[in-house]
């Protein structure tokens, strides 16, 4: 597990590095209903729509330690990036935000994911979301795996919904209260 890291809200100057670890999921067909890579320039409005008060977008940058007796610095680039995304874009749905993760595949299996859901669910409150809902390919075992961890539940599925390279695929609609209720 990483054991030196920081969580902050992403920059403008961060929006390259979460495009690139989002580009490097595309070719797996497992991650994202994208089929070709998606420029920094196509995801300026996307950026934009994220705010730290009701719709944060974390990136998490991995410490180094500059030798003995020093502290660790976190300015390395972004190996993971969460986002919370307005649901259904109507007044209605203001509590409800469509979460997604996506971690270097350098850094994956070593309990990111994990860091960024527990920190997601405590900061709920604070920032108006009482459901939280991860949308994931039925073929992509380690998100909903991740997601069951931390008390998502299948609320709902949707049957070849997607078509990845003449494959139908299915989609999982993934839920969870932010609190107990």
């Amino acid at each position: 597990m990483l054991t030196s890291y920081a969580i902050e809200h992403a920059t403008i100057d961060d929006l390259q590095e979460i495009v690139a670890i989002y580009n490097e999921t595309i070719d797996s067909r497992a991650v994202t209903a994208d089929l070709e890579p998606i420029t920094v320039e196509s995801r300026l409005k996307w950026f934009a729509e994220h705010t730290p008060d009701r719709r944060p977008l974390w990136v998490v940058r991995a410490g180094e330690n500059k030798g003995a007796g020093s502290a660790i610095e976190y300015g390395n680039p972004v190996i993971a990036w969460l986002s919370f995304q307005s649901f259904y874009g109507r007044p209605a749905y203001d509590g409800t935000a469509e979460i997604s993760i996506y971690i270097s595949s350098r850094f994956r299996g070593q309990g990111i994911g994990s860091l960024l859901i527990e920190k997601a669910i405590a900061a709920c409150p604070e920032i108006g979301v009482k459901t939280m809902l991860g949308f994931v390919f039925a073929h992509n075992a380690g998100s909903l795996g991740l997601l069951s961890k931390h008390g998502f539940e299948q609320w709902g599925l949707l049957p070849r919904v997607a078509n990845m390279d003449g494959e139908e695929r299915d989609l999982v609609i993934m839920g969870r209260r932010a609190n107990s209720d």
